[in-house]
């Protein structure tokens, strides 16, 4: 990669950060400068996020300036790496994306792509059948490493996902360089980087055999003796386990000096056992399951288990018995199955001790030779299995420590384990690879139908069916029990079934089967009897939670609990599939799951207790609302709202928490504002509406602003509450101003400051003054702005508040630049800014940049008005004011078209388009239109 003309510049995090431009390192800086760059060279081209950026730098809670920190990172490691770099310009190796940043670079300048290069040549010449070549190019890729991964940057390079992982790739490297150099018969070769990653990993049971090995072939026999015996006693000491198959293996052909391992194809005198369940006449579909698996089982060194977990009614047995079919002639030696009841509502689950007797009697041991101790016959049935060949499928699993006995010890063997529960502890201990199976496709659920119903019914009415996958919430067990029903009914039309279907929603009554212990409701009352009586409560509650999923927090204040115990108790229902986590922190539980957690609360819990957690859900709302308006205000010192009687467990340390948790909570709290003005709570709804003000400002969320607000404002009125109306009107003001419609702004502020005035809230009065003029200055009516903002200033100065003056001045620099008095326009701008400075307002500094990008524009210094109009667009962003960022943007896309620039104006309409809700804005709807006849040109 080139940095400038006739400049080479080369990374290095294979050990310390390391940046070397035209034959020179360079000095990098301060240890979180050095983090950032250490960061963006792990990931090796993929974006890093801002957020991720901070958690890094910061152990505990990040201070308020911690994104203009990675900011001011970023830019001096962009200037050392491109000297003479233009302040703002993007530069060629450090980019900025919408989230964060990417580092270019390719295997010439990053040692890590060059690593991974040749470890995939390696790989691929092992597979030819080439292990040499496999060797070489294994043993060049490792000679490329000078320590750990970012060393010298402890204890992050030691603790960060990031550098663990590229950690882990070495240590695979040095495992298949062993391998290789067996095969080769030069296992002395790799004895050095195998020292290394053993030590780096001293648990590792699998670097560990390789070590001994390479001892042994070096001469070290002693050696090796003494490492076996401090691996064992630190894995009984650390762990409580002794060494496993692989590692007791290489011990003993140290011991007996054998340089190949035992041979264990011979045949065995064993029975050859087939007990598979019959595959489904009618499966189709997880073909990306099915792949996966493929993939995974085929490859060198794959997984022993594949995990197979997903909620109850989702296909897991029908997918896990069509994989073993598939599998079945890979393992010449049998097939074992055991339904181990985990879940089942009928019987106890299946001890292993049980299901051990069953699979022992399976491979030809006499039940009387059987030992009655669990660990014996644990011992016994890994001796059957050893140097065999067998598929085991051990279905309906509750959890790991269930089966833990039931896996072989020795590879050869190929486990299929399916479970309602998230077998975590299989992925560390086993290798399991996991195999996560969520809701078919709508086409998959369409052909689960084409089957029992036929191709015939299916064509004749398209509607109905999807009316019938939509009322089935494409279960593949509601599917099947529909799907039966009909076939039994060959007369019946689809359109009758789906309306069947549809006069009872929120009901499971149309999906039980003829025997009700494969219905819906008995399948998933297995699941729910397994829970924990405190996370029974939180199923049966979370039906009151409105909006589409549900947070930690929100699941604490649900149900009354502390943070800390509404997390254990979302882990539990997660790990029992009962809710999934869609996007990372937020929980969704099936239709068909919530319509039977209503039941339950109907039947267990009082109408007083589920009325107790909507309130409370309500007044967790509600405070942690007040929590983030504050943080979003112009003036924190004068809050809108107040905190309400609720208590949240929740902080926010910056405007970005806060617009963050504003968008994540956003459905939820339009829904409650509907829910308060309905049941009468008419303080709560109107609070929560106000709350939600400035998110909606800034965000660009204008319709949501509007008809939230609307509910709101007719809340206040029922409750006859002025001072909620007042304020009311001056927010729905707000929003009519956005979308353009300035009679009713106007309308709406002047009812405000009517009420405003009989409160006697002449600060407020003050403030609304100031709205009013704004919306004047949108009428093209600037003397009266002018005017009148000259009239507010005083009162503004008298209550001591800048960001208030700073406002009012920076809507009079925009009606001067448009009466053409540009140098009044500069100066009300300029004290603006000074004064937004001084405050830390970002939003006002914003403003006065744009104000004087307007000023340089009408001058017709394109140059000067396109870089204070980027000023604007990046400080508004710096404020998470996405909305006005977008404004900006646009402006200054419209003004670069203007100019003949076509490219450059694209890319500012892109990224303006990128940063708002486009349906809801006027202004997103224009570009959308713009940009889609930019591309539709030839």
């Amino acid at each position: 990669m080139r940095a400038e003309a006739g400049e080479t510049i080369g990374f290095s995090v294979l050990g310390s950060i390391r940046v070397v431009r035209a034959g020179a390192e360079l000095h990098l800086g301060a240890r979180q400068q050095r983090l950032v760059l250490a960061l963006l060279l792990a990931r090796a081209g993929s974006p890093v996020s801002l957020a991720e950026l901070v958690d890094l730098l910061w152990d505990e809670e990040a201070p308020a300036s911690a994104a203009n920190v990675v900011h001011r990172h970023v830019g001096v490691l962009r200037r050392l790496l491109e000297p003479g770099l233009p302040t703002r310009s993007a530069g060629r190796h450090i980019l900025r994306e919408l989230s964060g940043y990417r580092l270019r670079a390719d295997e010439e300048s990053l040692d890590l792509l060059k690593f991974r290069s040749l470890s995939r040549l390696a790989g691929r010449s092992l597979q030819d059948g080439d292990p040499e070549s496999a060797l070489r190019h294994s043993l060049d890729g490792l000679r490329l490493w000078r320590g750990r991964c970012a060393a010298g940057l402890e204890p992050a390079s030691r603790l960060h996902p990031a550098f663990l992982a590229v950690e882990a790739e070495r240590a695979q490297a040095v495992r298949e360089a062993a391998d290789a150099a067996e095969r080769c018969g030069r296992l002395s070769a790799v004895l050095a980087p195998l020292r290394q990653a053993a030590e780096q990993h001293p648990l590792d049971e699998s670097l560990q055999s390789r070590l001994l090995l390479a001892l042994a072939a070096d001469g070290r026999q002693a050696e090796a003796v003494e490492v076996y015996r401090v691996v064992r006693r630190r894995l009984a000491d650390d762990l409580g386990i002794d060494p496993g198959e692989e590692l007791r293996e290489a011990y003993d052909r140290l011991l007996h000096q054998r340089t190949q391992p035992a041979r264990t194809e011979s045949p065995s005198p064993l029975p050859r056992p087939a007990q598979l369940p019959p595959d489904l006449p009618f499966f189709s579909g997880r073909d990306d399951l099915i792949a996966e698996a493929r993939a995974a089982v085929a490859r060198p060194g794959g997984p022993a288990v594949l995990a197979i977990d997903g909620m109850p009614g989702i296909g897991k047995t029908a997918l896990a018995v069509h994989l073993a079919h598939e599998f079945a002639a890979g393992y010449p030696d049998g097939q074992l199955y055991v339904d181990l009841r985990g879940y089942d509502g009928r019987e106890p689950a299946m001890s292993p001790a049980e299901a051990l007797r069953g699979f022992l009697g399976s491979l030809g041991v006499p039940q009387q030779g059987i030992p009655a101790e669990l660990h014996a016959q644990a011992g016994m049935y890994r001796s059957s299995l050893a140097g065999r060949r067998l598929l085991i499928v051990l279905d309906n699993c509750r959890d790991a420590e269930q089966i833990r006995h039931l896996l072989p010890g020795s590879p050869g063997c190929l486990v299929i384990v399916t479970s309602r529960s998230r077998l975590s502890t299989l992925l560390t201990t086993a290798g399991a690879h996991p195999l996560p199976v969520g809701l078919p496709s709508i086409e998959e659920a369409r052909a689960a139908l084409l089957r029992p119903l036929g191709a015939g019914r299916v064509a004749a009415d398209p509607a109905a069916i999807d009316a019938i996958i939509a009322s089935c919430g494409r279960l593949p067990l509601a599917l099947a029990v529909v799907a039966a029903r009909a076939a039994s009914l060959p007369g019946t039309p689809p359109a009758q079934i789906a309306a069947e279907l549809a006069q009872a929603p929120g009901s499971l009554d149309g999906f039980d089967g003829d025997d009700p212990q494969t219905g819906l409701r008995a399948v998933f009352s297995w699941s729910y009897q397994a829970l924990s009586a405190p996370a029974a409560r939180l199923f049966r509650l979370l039906p009151l939670h409105p909006g589409p999923d549900i947070s930690i927090a929100g699941a604490a204040g649900l149900a009354g609990v502390p943070l800390r115990s509404g997390r254990a108790l979302i882990g539990e229902l997660s790990r029992a599939h009962l809710i999934s986590e869609d996007l990372p922190g937020r929980y969704r539980t099936h239709d068909l799951l919530l319509t039977y957690a209503t039941e339950l609360g109907e039947e267990n819990d009082s109408p007083a207790e589920r009325a107790a957690a909507e309130l409370r859900c309500l007044q967790f709302y509600r405070a942690t609302c007040y929590q983030a308006h504050r943080r979003l205000l112009a003036s924190e010192y004068h809050p809108m709202i107040e905190p309400g009687p609720g208590e949240t467990p929740l902080r926010f340390a910056g405007h970005g928490d806060a617009m963050r948790w504003f968008t994540a909570e956003r459905q939820v709290l339009i829904a409650l504002v509907g829910r308060a003005a309905r049941q009468g709570r008419h303080t709560d709804a109107w609070q929560l509406a106000l709350g939600m003000q400035h998110f909606f400002d800034r965000s660009g969320r204008w319709t949501d602003w509007t008809t939230t607000g609307e509910v709101a404002l007719e809340a206040a009125r029922a409750a006859g509450d002025l001072v909620g109306q007042a304020r009311m009107h001056r927010s729905l003001a707000g929003a009519a101003y956005f979308r353009r419609e300035h009679e009713t702004a106007v309308g709406h502020l002047d009812r405000a400051l009517e009420l405003l005035a009989r409160l006697g809230l002449h600060a407020e009065m003050t403030r609304a003054g100031i709205n009013r003029a704004m919306i004047l200055g949108a009428q093209g009516r600037h003397e009266e702005v002018v005017r009148a903002l000259s009239a507010a200033l005083g009162p503004a100065r008298a209550a001591g508040d800048d960001k208030l003056l700073a406002d009012a001045l920076v809507i009079m620099a925009a009606s001067n630049a448009e009466l053409s008095r540009e140098e009044e326009a500069v100066r009300c701008a300029e004290q603006a800014m000074a004064l937004s400075r001084g405050a830390q307002y970002r939003l006002g500094i914003a403003e006065a940049w744009e104000v004087l990008g307007q000023v340089h524009s009408a001058r017709r210094e394109l140059g000067k008005a396109v870089d204070c109009w980027r000023e604007a667009a990046v400080a508004y962003q710096e404020a998470s004011a996405s909305a006005p960022a977008a404004e900006v943007l646009a402006l200054l896309g419209d003004a670069l078209a203007a100019a003949g620039d076509q490219d450059a104006a694209v890319r500012a309409w892109q990224e303006a388009l990128a940063l708002i809700p486009y349906a809801q804005t006027r202004t997103g709807r224009r570009l959308a239109g713009l940009l889609a006849a930019v591309t539709s040109r030839p």
